[in-house]
């Protein structure tokens, strides 16, 4: 937001109780940490200025691209960070059907870049195995993997990076709690093999999704404090084991799940973990400081789980570095905010990506549209209002009015304006959309009340997502080519 612009403080220590803290135990380096940098937004903030105004200042060791983002690579060239490059799971079928795309996917976006970006892991599928997704990805999956692999070796890279393929928790079952009863699910029971046994002759690690407010949301028995690393006075048992925190209990599930499968010695990445800070009940930035630095200490004491002791995941990555108005709202409409940072590199909490004790440095001189707002006229009658509202949210992001979001206690006629306005800035404030038939009113008097704030887009262009776009249309449309060659 604009400097001059009110923004709720983020939660802090006082003082003297920091430094208290630190004397007793330093702020753990964050070496075998990284963030998850995703581009699911209206309006991004341009590369360069998140890599040279975020990542750099802020100590940044490693970051995750949720996909290939020429304007991303190139911004990271020569920095030194290391870089895991994500494929969407919508190039899943066309990477699987043809060597050629993956030889091509793998030219465009790691051959280009190899002498300059220092790339760790290719990241192959966005959690294909997700319940809801059914085998719309999981067929392609391990094929997909093996023809990039094969197309890394063509390019003489393989011994620079290693495939990796994300899995939620979903993709291991568990009828209880109990970390030692977990296993893969039956219906993916063949792919699992055939993934493992890719994994493990590329040595590479499992990489594993953890959704811990999904998980809390879903999970009544569990309290708050055992996904805040609080301590507990009566831990979840498993025989001789006792699980006080969230995270040990999921990767031992995960190392069950690999032991029963024949991999108990595969190492494992924790390719998201994270809170958010908006958009449903105890979505709040207090919370997800809790969880980020209780995550962060437990990591830094490198004591492993009850299940693999002093055995710990070779490297996780916060989830995430900015908010994001796009992605999809399928497990809840808080998808939208877990970023460390708001959607204009503003820090909403103190969390430790690479820079100790230190505050977060925010993104300085961030480039906005006019002051200018969208709200309702209140002159109209409003009496026809609930379909421009509708329409609104449909085509715009109105997650922060959910139950527990930080403008829920908007009332009508304040919500509709919120709407309205969000739909204006996402059209980067043209005129006809803030029209809802004659009901829009356009203001520069700023309508935000107290923690909730009406946002101004930022002022953008569309290259990253051209750059993002045709990428993806040229697989698409190679594999389309080879299914109808090969039917």
């Amino acid at each position: 937001m604009p400097p001059n612009r009110p923004r709720p403080l983020p939660p802090f220590i006082p003082g003297l109780l920091l430094l208290l803290l630190l004397a007793v135990a330093p702020p753990p380096a964050a070496s075998a940490v990284g963030v998850n940098w995703g581009f699911a937004s209206s309006h991004p903030l341009p590369a360069v200025q998140v890599v040279q105004g975020l990542l750099l200042p802020n100590s940044v060791p490693r970051v995750r691209l949720s996909a290939a983002s020429s304007d991303a690579l190139a911004a990271l060239a020569g920095t030194g960070i290391a870089v895991t490059i994500g494929v969407p799971d919508a190039l899943l079928r066309p990477l699987a059907a043809s060597t050629k795309a993956a030889a091509s996917w793998v030219h465009d976006n790691v051959t280009r870049y190899a002498s300059s970006v220092r790339f760790e892991y290719i990241a192959v599928g966005d959690e294909a195995f997700l319940l809801r997704h059914g085998q719309n990805f999981q067929p392609f999956v391990v094929r997909a993997a093996e023809n990039i692999q094969q197309a890394l070796v063509h390019a003489k890279l393989a011994s620079k990076m290693k495939v990796v393929v994300p899995c939620s928790t979903e993709t291991f079952q568990n009828a209880s709690t109990l970390p030692s009863k977990a296993s893969f699910r039956p219906d993916v029971n063949k792919t699992m093999s055939d993934l493992l046994s890719f994994l493990s002759n590329s040595s590479s690690p499992f990489m594993v999704e953890l959704d811990p407010f999904f998980s809390f949301q879903h999970n009544k028995n569990l309290s708050l404090d055992y996904y805040l690393f609080q301590l507990m006075s009566h831990p979840v048992k498993d025989g001789q084991n006792k699980y006080d925190n969230y995270v040990d209990a999921s990767l031992d599930a995960l190392a069950a799940s690999l032991t029963k499968a024949g991999f108990s010695d595969m190492d494992i990445i924790v390719g998201r973990a994270g809170w958010p800070t908006d958009g449903a009940v105890n979505a709040t930035p207090a919370i997800a400081q809790s969880f980020m630095t209780g995550l962060v200490n437990h990591l830094a004491k490198k004591s492993g789980t009850p299940l693999r002791p002093k055995v710990h995941p070779v490297e996780t990555y916060l989830f995430s570095l900015l908010d994001e108005d796009q992605r999809s709202t399928a497990s809840g409409g808080y998808e939208r905010h877990h970023g460390i940072f708001t959607f204009d590199g503003q820090a909403k909490y103190y969390a430790n990506i690479g820079q100790g004790p230190k505050s977060l440095k925010n993104i300085p001189d961030v480039n906005f549209l006019p002051s200018k707002w969208c709200v309702v006229d209140n002159n109209k009658d409003l009496s026809n209002v609930s379909s421009s509202f509708s329409s609104a949210c449909s085509n715009g992001d109105c997650t922060s009015l959910l139950p527990g979001g930080s403008c829920s206690g908007l009332a009508w006629p304040g919500n509709v304006s919120y709407a309205f306005n969000n739909y204006y800035q996402q059209h980067d404030q043209s005129e006809d959309s803030c029209n809802f038939n004659g009901l829009g009113l356009i203001t520069t008097v700023d309508p935000s009340v107290d923690n909730c704030l009406f946002p101004l887009a930022i002022r953008t262009s569309a290259a990253t997502y051209l750059h993002l776009t045709l990428a993806m249309l040229r697989l698409l449309v190679l594999g389309f080519a080879v299914f109808l060659f090969i039917v």
